[in-house]
């Protein structure tokens, strides 16, 4: 009953401004690919040319899919993703489907995680993120050459 009353005078008590604390906020990068996001979308993924990378971080739940369609020459000719997750995810996965297009599967696969967080600038907490965009790439690459392999095996 005591813990009734003292709830009762602090809902009778007037209310005081309290200060505000700044936050940080996200990078102008982050918001515009996050906004914006390019390349959302699915590929074919019982096509021979296209290799899709699925990957998750079970501690935030962001999960990602990355698809590449590669040419007969090895080059990305296209990306597209699906990413379920916050912002600093999205925009990760945004980034990394524009930055695959337009390279070799060798190139690609030398994308780093870094480059994807400091292009972003993403505050360490939110690295996690930028480390799923790399995982997806090199998933989606090595489903991409499983393919080709099996394709070679069955001539």
């Amino acid at each position: 009953m005591a813990s009734l009353t003292r709830v009762s005078r602090l809902l009778q008590a007037p209310l005081r401004r309290v200060q505000s604390i700044p936050v940080a906020l996200y990078h102008e990068n982050v918001v515009e690919h996050y906004e914006n996001p390019r390349n959302v979308g699915s590929l074919d993924k019982k096509d021979s040319t296209v290799g899709t990378g699925l990957v998750g971080a079970p501690a935030c739940g962001d999960v990602m899919k990355l698809q590449i369609k590669v040419d007969e020459n090895g080059k990305i000719i296209d990306a597209k993703f699906k990413t379920f997750g916050c912002g600093s995810a999205i925009a990760s996965s945004s980034l990394a489907t524009e930055w695959v297009k337009g390279k070799t599967i060798d190139e690609a696969g030398k994308l780093k995680n870094t480059d994807i967080a400091k292009e972003l600038r993403l505050p360490p907490v939110k690295l996690h993120c930028s480390m799923l965009a790399e995982d997806a790439i090199k998933a989606a690459l090595a489903d991409y050459k499983v393919k080709q392999q099996k394709k070679k095996d069955d001539k």
